[in-house]
């Protein structure tokens, strides 16, 4: 197939996130201009929420970007620089998720405990150890930094998003849920960004150095600038000290808090958030691992034997992901009678689709759109998802229960991987699995939301 296939896909879906992000700009300003009432206490009111917002923002794309630096390279690294053999490097990777599921069972509360603030400093420095120790050839030392580099994952999945929450529940306890919405479409729609730019930065840096080690001690020096900033800029916040809970804790005299796994298992919210972001997210990781192998084989049946654009097709992705979180807040600002879970059960039946369809149609342009599709999908996802969770989790438990909702996603990662074999039948299977799964999500949410 022509690279002017995947040029145009790159061209369309940069016009439609740019046309949509206009519109949306002009729209906030055209809101910002009606609202006479009050003019001077919303004006007010809208610099202190941008401080907010900019006070947290940029370190948070700080430590995505950093995450976002070591994606491309991780895998040429240990599989091409270090020579280690597909076993080895399969290891690794399992060691990481089998990591982030073991620290998730207790990062969260001790974040809750001692502070959130505190638990993204202990990030940025742990997940600089996990880079600096590819700088080593010995395998303990890599097993080690891939063990630094899954407790680091739960981390940022669960302490960034815990002290933005809180902290804007306790400067703004009158804000509308529309205006957290909004934020969380932001940092995704700035994160997609923030992807594409890492990635142009990683292959420049590693052609400039000529080692593939340089992304990770690029991202070191981002981690380090984010440890400044929450150093110097981020107030502490902590749990409730008297909703403070282990995960196994257990309730005694009606006076002691209730486990974590019990409010999972009392709130059927919870309980249907917990499985949506497990199979939702376990889902994503899996395509992650398969999306190139399958664009591969569809690509070969197509007769063709040049090699794919993988930095092209990655940029495009990135851009259907930003098109989703761009649609997620035209969508949420637009049509107020489409409900949060309405939204939610209809991005998983198409993400559902979007695995099976491949499988039946074996076609380069067909097996491309499903993917552009399932990006779309994690773009409305991912603010979806962290809006009905700062909304439905106590804050004085929040770290300790988003670390908990990645313990089976992580187990189901390892399970995936720990049975990986070479070949098509495998990964069809694989495909088949995570669509049914994304139904039965779908099921789970309508009947307990």
């Amino acid at each position: 197939m022509e690279m002017d296939f995947y040029k145009g896909n790159f061209a369309a879906f940069a016009l439609l996130d740019a046309v949509l992000a206009f519109r949306e700009y002009r729209q906030v300003d055209a809101r910002q201009e009606k609202d006479d009432e009050s003019k001077a206490e919303a004006e007010g009111k809208r610099v202190v929420s941008d401080k907010f917002k900019w006070n947290f923002i940029p370190i948070y794309l700080l430590v995505n970007g950093a995450d976002w630096l070591q994606g491309p390279y991780i895998y040429p690294l240990y599989k091409d620089e270090k020579g280690l053999v597909e076993e080895v490097v399969a290891a690794l990777f399992m060691t990481g998720f089998l990591a982030g599921a073991v620290s998730a069972s207790f990062t969260g509360n001790l974040a809750d405990r001692y502070g959130r603030r505190l638990a993204c400093l202990v990030f940025c420095v742990i997940y600089s150890l996990s880079c600096l120790t590819l700088l080593a050839d010995d395998i303990v030392t890599l097993f080690i930094g891939r063990m630094l580099g899954g407790v680091s994952t739960t981390l940022m999945y669960s302490v960034f998003e815990s002290w933005m929450v809180t902290e804007f529940n306790k400067q703004f306890p009158d804000e509308p849920g529309s205006t957290l919405s909004g934020i969380f479409s932001i940092m995704t729609t700035l994160n997609t960004v923030v992807a594409i730019i890492a990635g142009v930065l990683a292959e420049w840096v590693t052609d400039l150095t000529g080692t593939e080690k340089a992304p990770f001690m690029t991202a070191v020096a981002c981690l380090m600038l984010a440890f400044a900033a929450i150093n110097s800029q981020w107030s502490e916040n902590f749990g409730d000290k008297t909703e403070q809970t282990s995960i196994l804790d257990t309730e005694g005299n009606g006076t002691a808090p209730k486990s974590t796994l019990r409010l999972f298992i009392e709130d059927k919210r919870l309980l249907a958030l917990g499985v949506t972001a497990s199979i939702f997210e376990g889902s994503m990781y899996i395509f992650i691992f398969f999306k190139f192998p399958a664009l591969k084989l569809a690509h070969k049946l197509s007769g063709l034997t040049d090699d794919l654009p993988f930095g092209l097709i990655f940029a495009i992705l990135m851009c259907s992901m930003m098109l989703g979180s761009l649609l997620y807040k035209y969508i949420m600002t637009h049509y107020p009678h489409v409900t949060p879970t309405r939204l939610l059960i209809s991005t998983l039946s198409v993400a559902a689709a979007s695995f099976f369809i491949p499988v039946l149609w074996r076609d380069e342009r067909v097996t491309m759109w499903c993917f552009c599709i399932f990006e779309i999908c994690c773009g409305v996802y991912f603010p979806l998802m962290a809006y009905q969770k700062g909304k439905i989790v106590e804050d004085g438990v929040r770290a300790n229960v988003y670390g908990l909702m990645r313990i089976p996603l992580n187990v189901f990662v390892v399970l995936v991987l720990s049975t990986t074999k070479e070949g098509v039948r495998h990964r069809d299977l694989v495909f088949t699995s995570c669509s049914a799964l994304l139904l039965a999500a779908v099921a789970v949410n309508g009947m307990l939301l």
